[in-house]
């Protein structure tokens, strides 16, 4: 029961843990470093990694930003690991399977001195896989999903294209707009389909050989 449940309740453990992190970050932004407590639209995530606040000011909120990280990675990873066993196509599988182990590890190295190069690669990673998964959600018949996977591919794509222009105002905004639709998503897929969804046109292959 507990491995049933183990991404919904990663997801529950880390939304709840970036949430008291935020409730405890002092203060301060990029647009201004004296800001009281963490705004959702000014503030980055990563601002809660730190050692020291933005404000200058001894960053409570780390241990919890880290942990939260650390849950939400796991979750993430074990996604994308369950997520390889619904594939018809072992190749597929294969490459979830790598996205899954490799990508708990430059999830969580988010929180480092690395930060940049490891949402880089975390991000490329997690594109790989959710690109996969919505080539093979396409050939199902459940279209409401395959709308929102393309919807949520676009608004990540988006989201990094934001995060390579410098244009910090509107990436803070995206930046959560995009980590509550990827968890909607993951949990979407982790719960809501089955193996047998995906096997919709390997059964059509079948039938047309035989």
């Amino acid at each position: 029961m507990a491995k049933k449940y183990i991404v919904l309740l990663c997801t529950i453990i880390s939304m709840a843990l970036l949430f008291i992190a935020a409730y405890l970050y002092p203060g301060g932004s990029i647009q201004d470093k004296n800001s009281i407590g963490f705004i959702w639209n000014r503030n980055f995530i990563s601002n809660l990694f730190g050692e020291k606040a933005l404000n200058g000011a001894d960053n409570a909120s780390r241990i919890w930003a880290i942990i939260g990280m650390a849950f939400h990675a796991i979750g993430n990873g074990i996604f994308f690991l369950h997520t390889a066993q619904k594939m018809p196509s072992r190749h597929a599988a294969l490459v979830l399977k790598i996205v899954g182990y490799t990508n708990m590890l430059f999830s969580f190295l988010i929180v480092t001195p690395w930060h940049d190069s490891m949402v880089t690669i975390s991000s490329t990673l997690s594109l790989l896989g959710l690109f996969y998964i919505t080539v093979f959600i396409l050939r199902t018949k459940l279209h409401l999903l395959k709308v929102a996977c393309i919807l949520f591919m676009l608004m990540f794509y988006y989201t990094l294209f934001l995060y390579g222009s410098g244009d910090w105002i509107m990436l803070a905004i995206m930046q959560k707009v995009s980590l509550i639709c990827s968890m909607i998503l993951v949990l979407w897929v982790e719960y809501f389909t089955k193996k047998e969804d995906f096997m919709v046109g390997k059964k059509a292959t079948l039938t047309t050989a035989n």
